[in-house]
C-alpha cells in the first residue's frame, strides 16, 4: 500500500490530514520559516543559513520575509534568485525555479489543489501536480501560479495574472486567465 507522500509524489489523489509523517514535515517547517520570519534583516548569515535547511537554493540568492511553504524540501531554487515579500509556495510537489529569477510581492506559487467533488474534498483529499519556473522569468505582484505550470525561459508574468496553463519561453503574459500578449524580443531592449 502506498503512502500518503508517495500518492503526493505521484499526482494522485492522497489525504496529508491522515498521514502522521507528512504532518509533521509541515509541522517541522512551519516552526523553521516562522524562525526565519522572525529573524531581523541584519543577521543576513543566520538567515540564509535558515533558509538553506529549509529549501535548496542556490548562490547569491535572496527570500525577503515573510516567506511561507508546506514542505520545503520540493522546492529547488537556483542561482541569483530573488524573491520580494510574502511569497508562498505550497510545495505537495516538486516547484523547480531556475536561476535569475526575480518575483514580486505577494505570489504564490501552488502545487496543490482539491477535488471539484465535495464528498472527496471534505475528507481532506488534495492532488500535488509540479511547477517549474524557468531561468531569467520575473513575476509581478500578486501573480498565482497553479498547479502543472510551466513557464519558460527569459518570461515576464505581469502582475495579478493568474497562471492556469503553461506559458512558453520569451513571451510577456499576463490577465485572469493569464495568456501570451506579445513576444519579447531585441527590440524591447530600449523600451520598458
Amino acid at each position: 500500500m502506498k503512502s500518503e507522500k508517495e500518492k503526493a509524489a505521484e499526482g494522485i489523489l492522497y489525504n496529508p490530514n491522515k498521514d502522521a509523517q507528512l504532518q509533521d514535515e509541515m509541522y517541522q517547517t512551519r516552526c523553521a520559516t516562522f524562525r526565519y520570519n522572525a529573524l531581523p534583516p541584519w543577521e543576513q548569515h543566520e538567515r540564509d543559513k535558515l533558509i538553506r535547511s529549509i529549501l535548496k537554493i542556490g548562490k547569491d540568492a535572496m527570500i525577503l520575509s515573510p516567506f511561507y511553504c508546506d514542505y520545503g524540501s520540493n522546492i529547488e531554487i537556483g542561482d541569483q534568485f530573488f524573491s520580494n515579500m510574502n511569497l508562498v509556495i505550497l510545495d505537495g510537489a516538486k516547484v523547480t525555479i531556475g536561476n535569475n529569477v526575480f518575483i514580486a510581492p505577494n505570489v504564490g506559487i501552488y502545487t496543490a489543489g482539491h477535488p471539484l467533488e465535495a464528498e472527496q474534498r471534505n475528507i481532506g483529499l488534495e492532488y500535488a501536480y509540479p511547477v517549474s519556473i524557468g531561468n531569467n522569468v520575473w513575476i509581478g505582484a500578486q501573480a498565482c501560479i497553479l498547479p502543472g505550470v510551466s513557464i519558460g525561459d527569459n518570461t515576464v508574468i505581469g502582475a495579478g495574472s493568474v497562471v492556469t496553463k503553461d506559458i512558453p519561453a520569451n513571451v510577456l503574459a499576463a490577465g485572469n486567465p493569464c495568456r501570451v500578449i506579445r513576444e519579447i524580443t531585441p527590440k524591447h531592449k530600449i523600451t520598458y
